[in-house]
């Protein structure tokens, strides 16, 4: 079985030392960076803006994957893509027209991604998952690092890879929140693509030997 992607997530990253952290990531067997943009509006926190994104761009050396936790994404496709942005990633939750959006953010040669809270079921993609080439479970709830894995998350990582594949979708499952050493294997074995490790990642006494653990688990 091919080895998964792994993006580790700048969030947990010591913001003090970033160019460090990236270049750490930028050696090790990850495959992403992952970036979380909040607005303080949509999720009950701020992380940072355009102008870190921009600082990160120009030292990493991997597709930043981009997860838009704001209202209205819609005003800012352009400009993330503008900044080099590989991947772009809106919430269901945010956008009233999302075939409108996924197809915006296409236009400016991105790749389109879709996140679900942990409350959003996955049936509501039914429509557009043709469009989608990412889609990001939540397997916490969106707006802060280090909290629990939601248990709930298997079932619909389960039932988004039947939906993908009932639907000739080439969507890739991305798993966000709580990931570690103890879920990673379950979620590759139920169809997860990608998995997102922040704390677990940087938190660690050695975060390049915790990605590398990471990208050897097999289903």
């Amino acid at each position: 079985m091919d080895t998964k992607i792994i993006a580790p997530s700048l969030l947990a990253a010591d913001f003090a030392n970033l160019q460090r952290d990236i270049e750490m990531v930028n050696q090790s067997e990850a495959d992403w960076f992952h970036l979380d943009i909040m607005d303080g509006v949509f999720v009950p926190n701020i992380s940072f803006g355009m102008p870190v994104v921009e600082a990160i761009a120009k030292h990493a050396k991997k597709p930043l994957d981009t997860h838009l936790m704001i209202v209205d994404p819609d005003r800012y496709i352009k400009t993330f893509a503008d900044l080099g942005v590989h991947h772009l990633t809106v919430h269901y939750e945010a956008c009233s027209h999302l075939h409108r959006t996924l197809q915006a953010i296409k236009a400016e040669g991105m790749k389109a991604g879709v996140a679900l809270n942990p409350h959003t079921s996955i049936n509501l993609l039914e429509d557009t998952i043709q469009d989608i080439d990412i889609v990001i479970v939540m397997s916490v709830n969106p707006g802060f690092g280090g909290q629990s894995f939601i248990e709930n998350t298997y079932q619909k990582v389960s039932d988004l890879k039947n939906l993908i594949e009932r639907k000739n979708s080439n969507a890739l499952i991305e798993i966000d929140g709580g990931v570690n050493a103890g879920n990673a294997k379950k979620l590759i074995d139920l169809g997860a693509d990608a998995l997102v490790a922040g704390s677990f990642v940087f938190k660690s006494e050695q975060p390049a030997e915790t990605i590398k653990h990471l990208k050897e688990v097999r289903a």
